[in-house]
């Protein structure tokens, strides 16, 4: 089946139309007619290489909602026509202990999890490809029902942003009444502000843009705190029970292990270049816990997109023309963007119809085999 999107093939490089052959639909697979994509930051920094990890080409895309076109044979939870979603992974063994524990981001098989784009999380030399595109197949268990009292476009960033702060604030064990600071409020700080609320935690807010707080306050926050604000600074010294660290790129973290309780913990989710050097001491001497977290497994994804829809939450979102998606990448770099962008695939579809832009073409992605599936 021949695909169009978009994607590159080098770091310094613009997105660029492409088209690509995807493997046919097997058993157990789901063909999904792309309807959104979501503009995620890891794609910005999967595209510049800034992880020292891409493989090229690269065509991001891991919020992906749409609508169920085809199934292969034994698929039994979907149907033609139903709205669907996709997330950060489209395969993984499914028979070690993270991937039977629904953490399939942690897969412990000779490839580990296969992501969305960017190939398996062990590189084995093959590449995937994401939802920069208008079409995408995927093996069942990796597919997620979205709620119809969520807006599809509005879904698709749950399907990475949300899912990326509830999975540790689970994990780590976030309780109602507890105090939670988000750090960062871009595309993963908006959503932790709204389902830590949703939590029952009291959220405060951390960010180095005063212009950001009315409508920091207005996702539900209790408390915003303007990082260059001395006062508040320090009033919201050693506060917290927890923090989610949203922060794309490397920064300080001694600015904010001041505001940890005894005994707390500091989230990180938005880097993973590198921080700057910091004393330990203040960590060491009240025990405060660093931890790391790497997206979510598909029963959180579900559990999310669950919670959402109970709380009526779900992200900012700024619509766009595929054709606009390298300004977007300027945008979001320059910080200039309240939340999220999300790609309506109809202007996608609209190039294919009007023959549209020269594409390159690409060589074919592999997704993998379709190994170890549960009998229905």
């Amino acid at each position: 089946m021949t695909v169009i999107g978009y994607g590159t093939l080098g770091a310094q490089q613009k997105l660029e139309p492409v088209s690509f052959d995807r493997e046919p639909l097997r058993a157990g697979e789901i063909e999904i007619d792309i309807t959104f994509c979501g503009v995620c930051h890891s794609d910005i920094h999967q595209c510049a290489d800034d992880w020292e990890n891409t493989v090229w080409p690269c065509v991001p895309g891991h919020e992906i909602v749409g609508t169920v076109a085809r199934i292969g044979d034994g698929v039994s939870k979907f149907a033609i026509g139903d709205t669907v979603g996709v997330g950060c992974m489209v395969n993984s063994c499914q028979v070690c202990a993270a991937c039977i524990a629904g953490e399939e981001q942690y897969c412990s098989g000779p490839k580990s999890a296969t992501f969305t784009y960017n190939g398996p999380k062990l590189p084995n030399g093959s590449d995937s490809y994401g939802g920069y595109s208008d079409s995408i197949t995927v093996r069942e268990e990796f597919v997620v029902s979205i709620p119809a009292v969520i807006e599809p476009a509005k879904a698709a960033p749950i399907l990475c942003a949300g899912v990326t702060i509830y999975s540790p604030m689970k994990h780590f064990g976030l309780k109602q009444g507890q105090t939670l600071g988000v750090a960062g409020i871009g595309g993963l700080g908006h959503m932790a502000v709204q389902i830590g609320k949703a939590m029952g935690a009291t959220v405060v807010a951390f960010t180095t843009s005063a212009d950001k707080v009315d409508a920091i306050m207005a996702l539900g926050a209790h408390k915003v705190v303007v990082m260059d604000d001395a006062a508040a600074v320090e009033a919201a010294t050693q506060s917290l029970d927890m923090m989610i660290d949203t922060i794309p790129y490397p920064h300080d973290l001694a600015d904010y292990l001041g505001f940890m309780k005894p005994g707390s913990t500091l989230l990180v989710v938005g880097n993973m270049m590198q921080f700057e050097a910091f004393n330990p001491g203040p960590m060491v001497f009240n025990r405060i816990s660093v931890a790391g977290s790497l997206i979510g497994g598909v029963a959180d994804t579900r559990e999310v997109l669950d919670l959402c829809a109970e709380h009526g939450i779900g992200p900012e979102i700024k619509m766009i023309d595929i054709a606009d998606i390298n300004d977007a990448f300027d945008r979001i770099k320059n910080n200039d963007v309240r939340f999220r962008h999300v790609i309506d695939m109809a202007s996608l579809k609209a190039e294919r119809q009007a023959s549209g832009p020269d594409r390159m073409y690409l060589e074919a992605p592999t997704r993998g085999d379709v190994v170890n599936r549960k009998p229905a």
